[in-house]
């Protein structure tokens, strides 16, 4: 897909209170928003134009939002974030079966989907996403500059060694992803790294130590039992 300097974001809801708020936060962060009141409406503006992401309301006038979505999946594999009062399991278990990559229920925080906005964007178009120079977390809990290798916790310096760093900035980079100790070994010093992986779970804790108000009960690096490590990007911002 070609790619303009913003990335295009279509919003589609029959409230046009949402549709404004919704439209606000994402232009404060730099994307543009076309907004679409039903269905039909919805699937026309997917036709003529380049979209990169599409927020679905799943109740529309005219065509459903599932419907909607069926017929994008046709074509296109573009991330779709689904939003629906329903917050029974089946609903969101269909909503994900027919093509939806992530999910919110009514009434949702406008800035987590600003954050899962940005998350799937990253994960869909990683090579044309570059990371920011400073990336900010928390309202400026966690300030992290990638370019001069800082992190600040709370407006102070916090020592992280070399890689330290590099596994927090493959974490931070790709919020909600869940890595493997395997995975981000491979990721943070390549293939030919000689190290064991449990120094993964070494070196996270350290960073846990250094960046979280409480390194037993983490709010940023999470542990998802079983697999791995994700990184949890409260009220995430970007730094020109």
């Amino acid at each position: 897909m070609q790619m303009s300097n913003k990335f295009k974001i279509l919003v589609v809801d029959d409230e046009q209170n949402i549709l404004d708020v919704v439209k606000a936060y994402l232009e404060k962060e730099d994307f543009e928003v076309i907004t679409a009141m039903d269905g039909e409406m919805a699937l026309n503006i997917f036709n003529e134009q380049n979209i990169n992401l599409i927020v679905l309301d799943l109740m529309l006038p005219k065509i459903t939002g599932e419907e909607v979505c069926k017929r994008i999946r046709m074509s296109s594999s573009m991330p779709i974030i689904m939003l629906t009062a329903k917050a029974e399991e089946d609903e969101k278990i269909e909503g994900i079966s027919i093509g939806a990559d992530d999910y919110l229920t009514k009434p949702f925080s406008v800035r987590e989907l600003v954050v899962r906005v940005r998350a799937l964007l990253r994960r869909a178009y990683r090579d044309f996403m570059p990371m920011a120079d400073i990336l900010s977390f928390n309202n400026g809990d966690l300030e992290v500059d990638s370019k001069k290798m800082i992190v600040k916790k709370q407006s102070k310096i916090v020592n992280l060694i070399t890689n330290e760093f590099k596994i927090l900035k493959i974490l931070l980079t790709n919020p909600e992803q869940v890595f493997s100790r395997e995975k981000l070994v491979e990721k943070a010093f390549g293939v030919n790294y000689e190290g064991f992986d449990r120094t993964v779970d070494t070196y996270i804790k350290n960073i846990r130590q250094k960046i979280e108000n409480n390194h037993k009960e983490p709010l940023y690096i999470v542990t998802v039992y079983g697999m791995g490590y994700k990184f949890i990007p409260n009220a995430y911002e970007v730094k020109k």
